[in-house]
């Protein structure tokens, strides 16, 4: 089992290293980083306004983090 979950984990790596890699820049620099966002992205439907590639990196980050925590108790 620990060793089936080792593959997938390694496999999950590979896949949210390549759909990172895959999204688009923003534009705005360095603007987002001190916390220079728009009244907009405090909005509730936030998850509808996602792209597909980001939906996915969502997706495949809670899936890692499980899949990190069941490796570290076992």
């Amino acid at each position: 089992m620990k060793t089936f979950l080792g593959i997938v984990h390694i496999l999950l790596c590979f896949a949210l290293s390549g759909v990172v890699l895959l999204q688009q820049r923003k534009q705005g620099g360095f603007t987002g980083i001190f916390g220079g966002g728009t009244q907009a992205d405090a909005g509730g439907n936030q998850w509808q306004r996602f792209t597909g590639l980001s939906k996915l990196t969502v997706v495949l980050t809670g899936i890692f983090m499980v899949t990190s925590i069941i490796l570290v108790l076992y």
